[in-house]
């Protein structure tokens, strides 16, 4: 239960997080609400289609498809309100990670794989639906850009793990790996912490790039 109040809450989250990027890229409500869902719904597809559970979870009971679908229509009708609630857009987006990341790892160590793998996959769901809504827009994903965000999933996952091979309260696990990752993702966006690049890269070389991709 505890699992799938989590999912709920993170649908939600990664589904109004969709629906504004879509609402800003000029799509109809249409392509808002796939938008939307395919933020939602993304990484816990990817997560149950690494471990072997056919149909996902997402694709069997319905509220997982009521929640991302009436969250994206609400974005939809009230997106000025939403989008001047920046701080709190991205709030939401690292609760939503911190979420589905917990809930996902939490997953697949009860289908009992190896801890590495429940942390990966754990990373995997949180970061999946996001990855997937930035394709869809034509952008790089913002897994693979500067700001911190897979390590800030990873830890959560690394958290869970730990904690449940402790025999810890599964309720304090939780929270405490959801926490850490929100915590991170915050901090990284408050003090604008980045991955390292490569560096000597001149801008030439990279426009050029960027110019033969166009081509």
């Amino acid at each position: 239960m505890l699992i799938v109040v989590l999912e709920l809450m993170g649908l939600a989250v990664f589904a109004a997080s969709g629906a504004l990027a879509a609402v800003r890229a000029r799509l109809d409500v249409f392509g808002v609400v796939v938008l939307g869902m395919t933020t939602a719904l993304g990484g816990g597809i990817i997560r149950d289609v690494l471990l072997g559970i056919t149909p996902p979870t997402t694709l069997r009971d319905w509220p997982y498809l009521v929640v991302p679908i009436a969250t994206a229509l609400a974005v939809f009708g009230f997106h000025p309100q939403v989008a001047r609630l920046r701080k709190a857009v991205l709030l939401a987006d690292a609760v939503g990670l911190g979420l589905f990341t917990v809930s996902g790892t939490a997953t697949a160590l009860a289908t009992g794989v190896p801890a590495y793998t429940a942390c990966l996959i754990g990373m995997t769901a949180g970061i999946g639906g996001g990855a997937l809504r930035d394709l869809l827009l034509r952008e790089i994903p913002l897994v693979l850009r500067r700001e911190i965000y897979a390590i800030a999933a990873l830890s959560g996952g690394v958290v869970v793990v730990v904690g449940t091979r402790l025999d810890l309260p599964s309720v304090l696990v939780t929270a405490v790996g959801a926490t850490l990752v929100v915590t991170i993702r915050v901090l990284a966006l408050w003090r604008r912490w980045n991955a390292p690049v490569a560096r000597g890269v001149s801008d030439e070389l990279s426009g050029g790039s960027q110019q033969g991709r166009e081509h």
